[in-house]
């Protein structure tokens, strides 16, 4: 890829001991500062059956293409994931997943943004962070076993998030009574599990989980709490529904073609206090927030 132009955000430096910092690793970032806009972070899909870019960066060669070009549009973090979490998926071998994404892990490292890894595997949590990773992003919550042991060690930031079920079952009638508490206790009770191990809250944000065993509605229900369930676990929020299927049931349109909804969802998720936003279209939506930010302060 060759050297990496860093832009200047402003919410991107080098961690220092501000409290207001969410710890990611080598970095950290200001979260809830009263005029700021969420950070966003850039989806890098390794895989050939994500639901929206499956196969599109399976070379190394895209891949680094495809982060130089988050990183220009302004991605403050770059997450990056060898397995497809799509409702159906099937989970791929672990040394199939560490194959797609520890070369572009060893070429990104010193790239200048915190990488995040998307996987639910301990193994290959411990075999990212030992190559350079700055962050997790575990679909279960850091549930299975081994989760909590690979990651406790480490400096790293963590992304707790929600799911009912697994990848294979979760659309399948996904029903609660009540699904904003439901969501918030379960991260609530994850969260309590990884501070007892002793990982620092500075390492955590929470994320509701949009379209992991949720209908519709309970996504819409997930996304004008945010601020509900930020305040009431006093963590960053992470909100990802770029290209969804919730963006697809509202506006009809495929995954290729979602991507006004997907910023459309970005600016309500920024508005209702969401921290991070995890979208695909980098430039729209950090274009989006711009305006969104100036004409809110």
């Amino acid at each position: 890829m060759g050297a990496t132009k860093v832009g200047s955000t402003s919410n991107f430096q080098k961690f220092d001991s501000d409290p207001l910092f969410f710890q990611c690793g080598r970095y950290g970032f200001r979260t809830g500062r009263k005029g700021s806009r969420p950070l966003v972070m850039g989806i890098l899909n390794i895989t050939p059956d994500s639901f929206s870019d499956g196969g599109r960066f399976l070379s190394v060669e895209a891949a680094l293409d495809r982060v130089e070009q988050m990183m220009e549009d302004g991605a403050d973090i770059i997450d990056i994931g060898g397995e497809s979490t799509r409702p159906g998926a099937a989970p791929v071998p672990i040394q199939e997943e560490l194959d797609r994404i520890m070369p572009v892990i060893y070429a990104l490292r010193d790239c200048g943004r915190p990488l995040s890894i998307d996987t639910w595997k301990p193994q290959v949590m411990r075999e990212a962070l030992a190559a350079g990773a700055d962050m997790i992003n575990d679909i279960t919550a850091f549930s299975a076993l081994g989760a909590i042991d690979a990651v406790r060690g480490s400096d790293c930031g963590l992304c707790v998030m929600h799911m009912q079920g697994d990848p294979q079952s979760m659309q399948k009638n996904p029903h609660y009574d009540n699904v904003v508490d439901e969501v918030t206790e379960f991260l609530r009770e994850r969260v309590l599990a990884l501070a007892s191990a002793g990982v620092d809250r500075a390492r955590l944000c929470i994320d509701p989980g949009f379209g992991f065993g949720k209908t519709l509605e309970h996504n819409l229900d997930l996304l004008k709490n945010i601020g509900s369930m930020r305040e009431a676990l006093q963590l960053p929020l992470l909100a990802g529904l770029s290209r969804k299927a919730t963006i697809g049931a509202i506006t009809g349109k495929p995954p290729q073609e979602r991507m006004a909804g997907s910023v459309a969802a970005a600016l309500v998720a920024a508005a209702n206090g969401a921290d991070i936003v995890r979208v695909h279209d980098v430039a729209e939506t950090v274009d989006a927030l711009r305006v969104w930010q100036q004409a809110t302060n």
